[in-house]
Order: C-alpha cells, then structure tokens, then sequence
C-alpha cells in the first residue's frame, strides 16, 4: 500500500534542504575526519546525503536500505582492491541513517554493530547535531574498522594504503 504521506514527504522536499544540516564547514570536517580515519585502518568511507527519493522511488514503496544499496552500488563503494568499502548514506525526507558494507568488511563487522553506529548519529541529528552526529558516526566507523579491517594485511601491493574512494560527501 502506497504511503501518500510519505509520498508527499519526498516530492516537496526542497532540494536545497541538505545545506541546512550540512553546510560547507560540516561537509568539510566530514572529509577531513574521513580522511585521518582512513589512516588507520584498512576500510574506505564513503559518505552520501540525499533530501529525498527519486521520482517514483517513494511511489513504490523504496526503502532507506534499498536506496542505500543502490547508491552503494553506483558510487562504486565496492570497487576496492580488499573488498573494504562502507557507505554512510542519509535519506533526510525520512530521517534514515544506512551503513552498508562490502563483503569483505560484512565478513567481519555484523549488521548490528553498522546499527549501533547509525542509531548514535541519528540521536545527535534529532537534537539538530549534524556535525556531531556524523563526526560520532565516522569514529565509531572507522574505530570498528581498525579492529576488524587493520592497516596490516590492507596494503597495496606497492606497499601503501592508496585512497581508493573519494572522501568528499557526495549530495545526490
């Protein structure tokens, strides 16, 4: 069944709702925290805000986690040498936070630890912490990441751990 309030929800969702919660400072201290934390385990962070579905998406009854999944998919999060990508993916018109993980990360990192971390950044974001929130989400990822991906092992085969995915936030 068509949920028409959610419908709605996402067609007259402004499209630059996103700025309010994550102005240029926020989207850039994510990058950075993106960035220090990538140096310490063997893990690539991808993070992604959308304010609402695409056209339609809503209509059928898409899901935050299959939206999630399809964005995991086309910003090639699982394009990694180890397997190692995770998305943070931000569906504003309905106040859902999804990590997903590459299998070689799913392996070892269970669902419920991704949803203990999502929870604790949706905590911050309904008391209008943006920043926080994500900042929170990023540490609590990446110190998942340094204990089930370490450095060790995750090196290319020159040696190095090269940045694989950009760390940028993309706004779809």
């Amino acid at each position: 069944m068509v949920n028409i309030k959610r419908v709605f929800k996402h067609m007259f969702m402004p499209p630059w709702a996103w700025r309010r919660a994550f102005p240029r400072t926020t989207l850039d201290a994510i990058e950075a925290a993106i960035q220090a934390s990538e140096v310490t385990h063997g893990g690539e962070i991808r993070f992604a805000i959308e304010n609402s579905l695409p056209a339609g998406a809503s209509w059928c009854g898409m899901s935050g986690r299959e939206r999630a999944i399809e964005v995991f998919s086309s910003l090639h999060v699982w394009d990694t040498e180890h397997n190692s990508g995770v998305l943070i993916y931000l569906l504003l018109a309905d106040h859902d936070i999804e990590i997903v993980a590459d299998r070689g990360i799913a392996a070892r990192v269970g669902q419920r630890e991704w949803d203990a971390v999502a929870r604790t950044m949706e905590a911050a974001f309904r008391r209008g912490e943006f920043e926080r929130g994500a900042l929170e989400g990023i540490r609590q990822a990446s110190e998942l990441l340094a204990q089930h991906f370490p450095l060790s092992g995750q090196v290319s085969s020159s040696g190095d751990n090269p940045d694989e995915l950009a760390n940028r936030p993309v706004i779809l």
